[in-house]
């Protein structure tokens, strides 16, 4: 803005944006635009709040930036953080870029994450878990007639868990049927599930052991903390 007071000329120089009374909120000094900031530290800080790989086209228009610059910024970061051995890689994957824990550090990443949160299944936990293994699909109630008791609790343990999953429903009943997860494959090292032990006919058949109600055995409400009195 330029102007005369006393009869002498001034100029004065702001940057900022119009509120909406027409009047101009200045900037703080020494603030920058996103095309002036340095390149290479702009695109560490934005790479660390993604949750999935950034594109370069993405980079490029956020940071207002041409893609070609963006593209060699990334690769000399990635080059940069081999070179020093840091404990994280720049990597592009999926057809953007995003940062990853090196490999040779796995066993301590694996150590933070696992820290105190290695509980272990109950027993009953772990019979329940190989029945629906064994005889998946199934009904929560055939479940707790294989076992002899209610397994409610337990079997939200296992959802909450994320071991077992929903699937679908029982055509003569409308029971939820339940099935294991391929996170259950990966917690036991197996490719699947025809790599299970042979120990399905060691199980009763849930047919003869069935109640009179429509899914074997009645249902309780039970805590979500565990099964019935009489399943610990």
């Amino acid at each position: 803005m330029s102007g005369v007071a006393d009869g002498g000329a001034y100029d004065v120089t702001e940057t900022g944006t119009e509120d909406v009374q027409g009047e101009r909120s200045v900037a703080p000094a020494g603030a920058l635009g996103v095309a002036e900031l340095e390149l290479k530290p702009a695109l560490e800080a934005v790479l660390m709040v993604v949750d999935e790989p950034a594109t370069e086209e993405h980079l490029a228009r956020v940071l207002e930036r041409p893609r070609r610059a963006v593209a060699l910024a990334l690769r000399e970061l990635s080059e940069d953080y081999a070179r020093q051995g840091r404990g994280f890689d720049l990597r592009l994957v999926a057809g953007g870029w995003r940062f990853y824990s090196r490999a040779a550090y796995a066993d301590a990443v694996e150590s933070f994450v696992l820290d105190g949160q290695q509980a272990r299944l109950t027993q009953a936990a772990l019979e329940t878990l190989a029945v629906v293994a064994y005889r998946q699909p199934v009904s929560r109630s055939r479940v707790s007639a294989v076992r002899g008791v209610n397994c409610d609790g337990v079997m939200r343990t296992l959802l909450q868990r994320g071991l077992v999953e929903e699937a679908g429903t029982e055509p003569e009943t409308g029971a939820i049927l339940y099935r294991t997860t391929n996170y259950f494959l990966e917690r036991m090292g197996l490719r699947g599930l025809d790599e299970l032990p042979e120990l399905a006919p060691f199980l009763p058949e849930a047919d003869a052991v069935e109640g009179d109600s429509p899914e074997g055995i009645p249902s309780f409400d039970v805590d979500d903390s565990g099964d019935s009195q009489t399943d610990h």
